[in-house]
């Protein structure tokens, strides 16, 4: 709204106008989100408006074609009347309205400019549209070009690629076909050189063979003159022989003068002497004869022997000649041999420089191509860039929309929660254990979907039965897939509302062998499958652990019970029980006004960390009554109830809170025809189908809004009443087995899980009163 100073301060209020006129610049209000510029802009950078540059005036109007300018505006604005009599209103009536009427014209030609820019924004805006449909078809044409010019790009390093690889192989092989060129060069020149060697050696050897020859001449002849000189000698041997016979014979018949001289010695004294010089002569002849005889026979053997060695000569002499007349011939055919490698080498060789020349200019045109591919790629990817800038900016406002989308999601869960706690229905959740190993050989096939439209993803589950589907919605549904820490974070803020003193139940509803001990107590001996239970304990004296700066402290009692046969047990208790399973103690479940349930003479622990919890569970674990059924190797049999009692106290505030969490694990539901249950498991059995009948009587009763709610027909309703029809919040998990044959009791619990969905138990309601002085009593 302006206000224009006139005759003495009066002043006029226009309704018509925004913003101030006549400062330093005029910027007109927004238009669809858009600002009008400022007249100086308008007019090309302070220049007066020009006809040309004005919006099309009222043809039919009062005022006419009138253009105002900065300076008409400002004049306008800073007019004051002429003062000739103070006194005369009707000259200042009369001023005042023709100074309206220039004020009206000038509004008037500000709203004409006004609808004339509002259509040029329609028009530029109608024209940004239709350049960016042209530029969207743009973007589609250079895309698909682009991927042609990346497959062509594509196919043609591929064949450079090959290319290069056809070439390198060739030049190995060249290479290859080089060095075994070099090698077969090297051997042949070894080869001739060998041969050289060879002739030589055979040259020498057949010059040896000569004089070998020559000496086997010379020796035959001197054999022959041997073979003579051994005649001769054996003609003088035989002569002597015949000779020494004779003078043997001459000596026997000496002898046999000498005896008879030697009988005449007497007579003939004077013959001795000539007869004894004529023995020593013969002896002395017979000396030398036989001196000669054994020089002859030492030459005899002699000559033999060089017979003998020369012979030898003459063999060895022969048989050199014959091997070295092989490897002559050997040496000859293997020169032939590599020769005509040798020639064939050179023919491959000429060819392989062949193909490397054709190769090489393949190679210059593939490279010639991807030059002008190279070029036209850089201009793709230039274009490429400013669609990638685009891209991103898309993205960036899809990550945008994702994020909205997300915290979206969490904002309905809360909304979600907060509704329901506001309604006071209990939660539920519903889990599906995966297929056991004995199970996933069945060919009934699937009976679970899960549909994943926008409304149920993540809540709803469909049951197959006999060509039938049922379809079921709740608060949350977790597949088989679905690790412990999922499901975990999906409660940990029901378990933080224990913290900030609310009363919180959380119990796990299902047919035996559906996995219920498993989703509250884990897999003992694997920290990554701990339960519900081990996990709430934590978060818990985390949460107390990190809120101690803000001046909270804690204290802390547990107790744990199972009902067994509708009898209930004190897990943690030091006194023993009796065989038949009788407990020593009898406890009563008692109500107060405020809607608390006490269990009398209850084991109640205080407790400091979470280890001390585990302990305390591990020794429940131990007590609670497990059993073997044809359905379940450990079969729960018995009601297992863990109560964490919490007291909080803010020093600084003053402020106390008094919470309680109670996590359940119910004895599954079986039927007698499938466990074979029999002596104390058909007992078990039938109390265990009591209590849970019993729970259903009360759902229903709570699902009607009757006035009476059984809760006292079992120990378990009269237990669970605070969190079934009080101010507690309270979360159901209904397990399923997915095995086709428990599609009956999947079926039932699911429609239990239904009605239960639908129960309204009350607005919870956060307990800020002191402690209670029966502190070691347990309640709901």
């Amino acid at each position: 709204m302006l206000r224009f100073q006139n005759f003495e301060g009066d002043v006029l209020l226009l309704d018509n106008i925004e913003q101030r006129v006549g400062a330093e610049k005029m910027v007109g209000t927004p238009i669809n989100g858009r600002t009008r510029q400022a007249f100086t802009v308008v007019n090309g950078g302070g220049h007066d408006l020009g006809l040309g540059s004005a919006p099309p005036s009222n043809a039919g109007s009062d005022y006419g074609a009138i253009e105002f300018t900065r300076e008409d505006v400002e004049a306008l604005l800073n007019e004051r009347a002429k003062r000739k009599d103070r006194f005369n209103y009707k000259e200042r009536c009369e001023n005042m309205v023709d100074y309206i009427k220039r004020l009206k014209v000038c509004i008037r030609w500000f709203q004409d400019l006004e609808m004339y820019y509002s259509l040029e924004q329609e028009k530029l805006k109608n024209s940004l549209e239709m350049t960016q449909k042209k530029c969207t078809e743009i973007e589609l044409l250079l895309k698909i070009k682009e991927e042609e010019l990346n497959s062509i790009i594509t196919e043609m390093r591929r064949n450079c690629t090959s290319l290069q690889e056809k070439l390198i192989k060739e030049e190995t092989e060249r290479t290859a076909a080089v060095e075994s060129l070099t090698k077969e060069r090297e051997a042949r020149l070894d080869i001739e050189r060998s041969h050289s060697t060879l002739s030589e050696d055979l040259g020498r050897a057949q010059r040896e063979i000569q004089s070998a020859n020559q000496k086997i001449a010379s020796l035959n002849e001197m054999y022959k003159r041997l073979q003579d000189y051994i005649t001769s000698l054996q003609q003088y041997n035989g002569k002597l022989h015949s000779e020494l016979s004779s003078v043997e014979d001459e000596l026997k018949r000496v002898e046999k003068e000498k005896a008879n001289v030697v009988e005449n010695i007497t007579m003939l004294r004077g013959q001795l002497t000539v007869s004894v010089s004529s023995q020593e002569e013969a002896i002395k002849q017979k000396d030398v004869l036989a001196t000669e005889v054994s020089s002859l026979r030492g030459e005899l053997q002699q000559v033999r022997d060089e017979r003998d060695r020369q012979l030898f000569q003459a063999q060895t002499l022969s048989s050199e000649l014959e091997k070295i007349k092989e490897s002559t011939k050997q040496s000859s055919t293997e020169v032939d041999s590599l020769t005509l490698k040798a020639n064939d080498l050179e023919v491959k060789c000429s060819l392989k420089d062949n193909q490397i020349k054709a190769l090489e200019e393949q190679l210059a045109t593939a490279e010639k191509k991807l030059e002008v591919s190279d070029i036209s790629a850089f201009e793709t990817r230039t274009e490429f860039e400013g669609q990638q800038k685009f891209v991103n900016e898309l993205q960036r406002r899809l990550a945008d929309a994702e994020y909205k989308l997300i915290e979206g999601e969490r904002l309905r869960k809360k909304l979600h929660n907060t509704i329901l706690e506001l309604k006071g229905n209990i939660r539920v959740f519903c889990r599906v254990r995966p297929l056991l190993p004995d199970e996933s050989c069945s060919t009934e096939g699937k009976i679970f979907s899960y549909p994943t439209s926008m409304e149920t993803s993540g809540r709803a589950i469909d049951l197959a039965q006999n060509g039938q589907k049922h379809a079921f919605t709740f608060d949350k549904v977790f597949t088989p897939e679905a690790s412990q820490e999922e499901v975990f974070v999906e409660i940990s803020q029901l378990v933080q509302s224990a913290l900030d003193g609310y009363k919180v139940c959380i119990f796990a509803y299902g047919q035996t062998g559906s996995g219920k001990t498993y989703t509250m107590m884990g897999r003992p001996g694997h920290p990554e499958e701990k339960g519900l239970i081990p996990r709430s304990l934590e978060q818990i004296f985390q949460t107390k652990q990190s809120q101690q700066p803000q001046g909270w402290k804690y204290e802390m009692q547990v107790s744990m019970l199972e009902i067994y046969n509708e009898t209930i047990r004190d897990l943690i208790s030091t006194t023993t029980r009796v065989e038949n399973g009788t407990p020593g103690k009898q406890y009563t479940i008692k109500h107060d006004a405020n809607g608390n349930t006490q269990v009398s003479d209850l084991t109640v622990v205080d407790v400091q960390s979470a280890k001390e919890v585990a302990f305390l569970l591990n020794q429940a674990a131990n007590s609670r009554s497990v059993g073997k059924t044809q359905m379940n190797e450990q079969s729960s049999r018995s009601h297992f109830v863990f109560t964490l009692r919490i007291y909080g106290v803010n020093e600084s505030t003053d402020q106390q809170v008094q919470g309680v969490l109670n996590l359940i694990d119910l004895a599954g539901s079986e039927r007698l025809s499938k466990s074979g249950s029999t002596g104390d498991r058909l007992k078990e059995t039938q109390a265990i189908n009591k209590s849970l009948s019993s729970l259903s009587d009360v759902i229903f009763a709570l699902a009607k809004k009757e006035d009476h709610v059984p809760f006292r027909n079992s120990k378990l309703t009269y237990l669970l009443q605070p969190c079934l029809g009080g101010d507690s919040k309270t979360l159901m998990f209904v397990n399923i087995s997915p095995d086709p044959s428990s599609v009956g009791e999947s079926l039932c619990s699911l429609r239990f899980a239904s009605r239960v969905n639908a129960c309204e138990i009350g607005t919870p309601r956060r307990q800020t009163n002191g402690r209670t002085m029966e502190s070691r009593l347990s309640y709901f």
